[in-house]
């Protein structure tokens, strides 16, 4: 009686322990199917609906994620379909939300407050969760993709976008409430508040260093000037003086070194 060898039984195995979360994520686009085709253009707005579909596609992510797992532990290799398609589901996540709220970058929140009014039956703590899954995933497909040089930058996008998308999300007219230490919504108001400030912060910098050791390019510098502005603007809307006026001196610094490196590079292409 024939035996397999190693290759055929660990493929075996991975496909039978990978099967249940094939499945999930499976179910998971048929349901998002479902829920698309029910928005009607003209019809109520589907922001509810599109709020619930990113995160949906957080836990699409996360199959794929373990599946990837499964895939080093048996076979001793990364599953690169499965990472591939959780980057996918990461950015699907984060444009329902961008249909949501925007994503816009640094914007005075009159530009974008109505979108908020769609949302607003949407509990701060539901919103927190949900931000809070999604950096996690975000950190756990990028961790994944380290030893890729290919992919190593395309995360400062992503993590921009969800910096933005947080950002977005936070009720302004009801924060000075929520953040209220009697107010029921007080511990996830503050900590989105606090993550939010730690995203636009840590995307500012690394477009900085994307642009200082690889592409040089005035856009990512540009990019990043906008997220520390972003920073500066919320501190002032949430009476953080000192730290907005820490933030104009570093964007004050930036843009003097921004203006002297398109001087040289205007002088080196003479």
């Amino acid at each position: 009686m024939a035996t397999k060898n190693a290759t055929g039984y660990n493929a075996e195995k991975y496909g039978m322990q990978t099967a249940p979360y094939a499945a999930a994520i499976k179910a998971i686009f048929n349901g998002e199917k479902e829920v698309l085709d029910s928005l009607e253009p003209d019809g109520a707005d589907p922001a509810l609906k599109k709020f619930a579909l990113a995160g949906e596609m957080l836990n699409a992510v996360s199959n794929y994620i373990v599946i990837n797992g499964i895939s080093k532990a048996v076979m001793n290799s990364k599953d690169e379909e499965a990472l591939n398609n959780a980057r996918k589901s990461l950015y699907k996540s984060i444009i329902y939300l961008e249909d949501v709220v925007t994503g816009y970058v640094d914007a005075p929140y009159s530009d974008y407050k109505d979108r908020l009014e769609a949302i607003e039956s949407i509990p701060p703590a539901d919103r927190y969760i949900l931000l809070r899954k999604m950096g996690l995933v975000i950190d756990l497909v990028a961790s994944a993709y380290a030893d890729n040089l290919k992919w190593k930058w395309s995360f400062v996008e992503l993590k921009g976008r969800f910096a933005a998308v947080a950002k977005n999300l936070i009720d302004m007219d009801r924060l000075t409430a929520n953040s209220d230490t009697r107010s029921p919504h007080y511990e996830p108001t503050i900590c989105h508040l606090r993550l939010v400030k730690k995203l636009l912060g840590l995307v500012a910098e690394r477009y900085r260093e994307k642009y200082e050791l690889s592409t040089k390019s005035i856009e990512d510098f540009n990019r990043s000037l906008g997220f520390l502005s972003a920073l500066r603007r919320l501190h002032i809307l949430t009476g953080a003086r000192t730290e907005a006026e820490t933030i104009k001196k570093k964007l004050d610094t930036w843009n003097s070194k921004l203006a002297a490196d398109i001087s040289k590079q205007k002088k080196e292409k003479k």
